[in-house]
């Protein structure tokens, strides 16, 4: 697609939008404030970089073969700067706790230091990204039975607040170092596939281990705590200790961060609902956009209804500046590089249309009781040329509009990651 036709398309779509009283330009602006952090275990299958095979377990399944996975520290960057090449706008990387620079050392996960994650704080400051960081309470020894912070046994309950104590140290110095608040995400496999008797004994040792966790005050300029719930996991089908009810509870209870994951819950439970109802208890939501293919399959993120439905829930409820969202899914059946391409630039798509939504009138047909009015509005709101406003956003950012970027990582793939079999 050329220049000339994007910047045409592009001045049709401000006449069109001015028409409805919306300022294209301003959208455009606000979206380019926007943004999403990129999860680091799509490209490698949330293999991580601990020394020796890391089995992994937790509930967490990383389908499919697809050649070229990153198998080093250097492959996972060269294909997050690729990606990123694609993608519109700065944007933040989102790393687990076992992706750690260690140098080949064998480094258990309650001996993990911010100087393991150096290398990646001096790569991030290059490139101009900034870092979220998550505690990998999965995939370990410690956690093969199932349990981890709810465990029945101290000491192996202990080894768990002390690396997620570390990890929340780790998150401070990132976001210390680069300047921009670093989001530190807990989330636990804890659960049972059979029937469970002592249901709330679990969800004491829980609060107990997280109130232990969170007695380490942290420097709220540099990073912000979130704890993230489940519906279930594989071979946790039965029972969960960390629901979305305990986290809301215990979240709101103690003004920490809610993670919303929209792979977390009942399929026909969304929760682009949830986001008001959290934001007149909690000053912030963190958001992980997944889609769930009957279950918490962790297909890669399209342009579709629910991811629709949750960036007009932030533009609607003003929440621009009190939501953070994240990617989180981990598909191995497609080309890496073209997930992240796809999830990013749908969940972009999504917020771009809900910030050109002409939202006053529709507000005012509500007050009113003029439903008619207000639904065949939203009806007409959805064939407006957002795509135009995109491709301009894209060309103005130096990126690739429309499907150019297919052929970009096609080639990508035949000179690079094609090339790691080998």
């Amino acid at each position: 697609m050329k220049n000339a036709q994007i910047n045409q398309a592009f001045e049709y779509a401000k006449v069109r939008y001015a028409e409805l009283g919306i300022d294209v330009e301003k959208a455009v602006e606000q979206l380019d404030k926007l943004p999403i952090s990129l999860h680091c275990w799509q490209a490698d299958d949330v293999s991580g970089f601990e020394s020796g095979d890391t089995e992994l377990t937790g509930g967490i399944q990383a389908t499919g073969n697809y050649p070229g996975k990153a198998r080093t520290i250097a492959e996972l960057r060269a294909d997050i700067e690729k990606a990123m090449s694609l993608i519109p706008g700065e944007h933040r990387v989102n790393l687990h706790a076992f992706y750690g620079d260690f140098g080949g050392e064998s480094v258990d996960r309650d001996q993990i230091e911010p100087k393991h994650f150096q290398s990646w704080i001096d790569w991030a400051k290059a490139k101009n990204y900034k870092l979220d960081f998550n505690c990998t309470c999965f995939s370990h020894e410690k956690s093969g039975d199932g349990f981890t912070l709810s465990h029945r046994d101290n000491t192996i309950r202990e080894f768990w607040i002390d690396h997620v104590i570390r990890c929340r140290k780790i998150a401070e110095e990132m976001g210390r170092q680069l300047g921009s608040k670093c989001m530190h995400n807990i989330w636990i496999p804890d659960g049972s596939k059979d029937l469970t008797v002592d249901r709330l004994y679990y969800r004491q040792n829980l609060k107990d281990s997280l109130d232990k966790i969170f007695e380490y005050k942290t420097n709220d300029i540099y990073m912000k705590d979130c704890i993230e719930s489940k519906l279930f996991g594989i071979g946790a089908e039965s029972y969960t200790v960390g629901s979305h009810e305990f986290y809301m509870g215990y979240g709101i209870r103690n003004n920490i961060i809610v993670t919303l994951d929209s792979g977390h819950f009942h399929p026909t439970e969304v929760i682009s609902d949830k986001i008001s109802s959290l934001l007149l208890f909690l000053p912030e939501v963190m958001l992980h956009v997944s889609r769930g293919v009957r279950w918490d399959s962790d297909h890669v993120v399209i342009l579709g209804d629910e991811l629709q439905a949750i960036a007009q829930e932030i533009v609607r409820a003003d929440a621009v500046d009190k939501v953070h969202i994240g990617l989180d899914y981990f598909d191995a059946s497609i080309n890496r590089i073209g997930a992240y391409v796809v999830g990013v630039r749908a969940t972009q798509k999504a917020l771009l249309q809900a910030l050109l939504e002409p939202i006053t009138q529709l507000r005012a047909y509500e007050a009113k009781g003029q439903n008619f009015e207000r639904l065949a509005l939203l009806e007409e709101a959805k064939s407006l040329p957002w795509a135009a406003v995109f491709d301009y956003y894209c060309m103005k950012k130096g990126v690739v509009a429309g499907e150019a970027y297919i052929a970009d990582i096609q080639q990508y793939e035949k000179e690079v990651t094609g090339r790691r079999g080998e």
